[in-house]
């Protein structure tokens, strides 16, 4: 009954993470580029339990059948990268990445971050800055005098500017590729920054060696399902009541067997 108890709460510990996590989900439905969590869990280590009377060097073999669990943990919030629903909002700007790849992002710390998060801006200097002012790597400037930009599929940025016929290429967007981005951490602000999980970076033009192509004019929004993560907040709501209610379960127990002695 002892072991009953400590196996039940780890179950409730195990939801109260995942209700947690559907939370987080929840809060950021409308977060442009977010990609939800799942969290993941595993089964504690098993007990043994030896038959009364039997010998503790008979055998090594465990009867099949003795063994008690002890529960479970939370071991990881693994990161879903699906694709996003796709929002016009005719800012040449606003980027989509249509399939893999992230945005290289140097923070003013000069460290590179990645994000799936198109929504770009100019800042005072002409630089293509994300809304905190952080710059897109490699760093892009537009020309103060234009009068139109355009964002091709492969990630060339040209301007149209004033007294020219033809429109000047400035730049062209990377995008970054990872072996596995569930390993890579979050780190707030839509960002990610690469750990030895996701492994280490890879470069190249859009559309090419499995990166995404672009598409100017659009955001990616977040893809948080809400009737899934309901769906998943009740099955969690159940867990937790049942596993509350082996704890009042064995605590009657208990209190039974105390009753015998009086």
């Amino acid at each position: 009954m002892l072991r009953a108890l400590y196996t039940a709460a780890s179950g409730m510990e195990a939801q109260q993470l995942n209700i947690d996590t559907i939370a987080h989900n929840l809060a950021n439905i409308n977060t442009s580029g977010f990609k939800f969590r799942r969290a993941q869990f595993q089964d504690l280590l098993y007990q043994n339990i030896r038959q009364a009377g039997a010998s503790n060097t008979a055998t090594t073999e465990i009867p099949v059948g003795l063994q008690v669990g002890l529960g479970t943990k939370p071991v990881a919030t693994e990161i879903i990268f699906s694709q996003g629903d796709f929002a016009s909002t005719n800012n040449p700007l606003d980027i989509v990445i249509q399939g893999q790849g992230f945005f290289q992002i140097r923070q003013t710390n000069g460290q590179l971050a990645y994000t799936r998060n198109g929504n770009f801006h100019l800042n005072r200097d002409g630089n293509i800055v994300t809304s905190e002012g952080d710059l897109l790597d490699p760093q892009i400037t537009i020309p103060q005098d234009q009068i139109g930009i355009t964002i091709g599929a492969d990630g060339t940025v040209s301007v149209q500017q004033a007294g020219q016929s033809q429109p000047q290429q400035v730049g062209r967007i990377e995008l970054a590729l990872f072996q596995n981005p569930s390993g890579l951490q979050n780190m707030g602000k839509s960002l990610f920054l690469p750990t030895q999980a996701s492994g280490e970076a890879v470069t190249g033009t859009p559309g090419e060696n499995g990166l995404g192509s672009l598409l100017a004019g659009y955001i990616e929004q977040s893809n948080v399902s809400v009737v899934e993560e309901m769906i998943s907040m009740i099955v969690s709501q159940r867990a937790y009541e049942a596993n509350s209610k082996v704890i009042r379960t064995a605590d009657e127990m208990f209190t039974q067997a105390n009753n015998v002695i009086r």
